[in-house]
């Protein structure tokens, strides 16, 4: 469970989308991120990224094609093309040994990880079932390539580096990818086999559905865009969410404060 270290303040209304401390977490985590990350770069040139055709243009014939295609479309929207870092896909065991017999608590590698090898060799690793999951595909990396980002920071996230995954889910959609996190962080999906068929549910991902949007309705206020740009891409549970949490970020004035952030650039740039 995050500690940020804030205790609760006065007793919360029920129409408010987080708790007072998650809330506190999310602003903190956005002034670590506008200081070190921020600057005209961030306010000029961070997209908001839509899973459509125009981001995610690439024709390809395998499922590792696509794999490295979103890859580097995603290393491009978060300007972190240049950046060096190798992409290898996992390899995962299947615990079905046969068709009514499966290993029951196998091991499940994580959707992707971030890792330094030797000589500060950046890799980074994906699922390959990912790829028949676009969507969830460019969240991982979009996780990781924040991973990437945020290890560069001369400070650590609020409340310590044990915050850091949480922090980095912050960070990706500071980078531009709100949509994707959102709409990743919960997933159903239908299964059938030789023996069985019903629903699976499976979470990806740090924080809740509702600390996505309210992270993505932050990104669309610093970077002055209307709700409207982003609703027609989310989850239809997840547009009225967004919208709770543009009145409420308004009615904190959590911009201004925000916006009020001095940027940091790194020592020698």
């Amino acid at each position: 469970m995050r500690k940020y270290g804030l205790s609760m303040l006065g007793i919360l209304r029920s129409k408010e989308i987080l708790s007072r401390e998650d809330t506190e977490f999310q602003v903190a985590t956005f002034k670590w991120l506008l200081r070190h990350f921020g600057g005209k770069e961030f306010y000029e040139g961070t997209q908001l990224v839509l899973p459509t055709r125009d981001y995610f243009p690439s024709s390809v014939e395998t499922e590792n094609e696509a794999a490295i295609a979103t890859f580097h479309a995603v290393k491009k929207y978060a300007g972190m093309e240049e950046w060096p870092c190798r992409l290898e896909e996992q390899e995962e065991a299947d615990p079905r040994v046969a068709p009514t017999l499966i290993i029951q608590n196998a091991p499940k590698a994580p959707l992707g990880t971030f890792e330094v090898e030797g000589d500060n060799e950046i890799v980074i690793t994906y699922s390959p079932d990912l790829v028949r999951n676009p969507t969830q595909l460019v969240a991982t990396y979009a996780h990781e390539l924040a991973h990437y980002l945020t290890a560069t920071s001369p400070e650590g996230p609020p409340g310590g580096w044990d915050n850091w995954e949480f922090a980095t889910d912050i960070a990706a959609t500071f980078l531009g990818f709100g949509i994707f996190m959102a709409n990743s962080a919960v997933n159903f999906h239908q299964f059938s086999d030789v023996d069985s068929q019903g629903w699976q549910y499976s979470r990806s991902g740090y924080l809740s559905e509702s600390e996505h949007i309210f992270a993505l309705a932050i990104f669309l206020g610093l970077r002055g865009m209307p709700t409207e740009v982003a609703l027609p891409h989310l989850k239809p549970n997840l547009k009225k969410r967004l919208k709770r949490a543009v009145r409420e970020i308004s009615d904190l004035k959590l911009i201004d404060e925000l916006l009020a952030v001095e940027y940091l650039p790194p020592e020698g740039s």
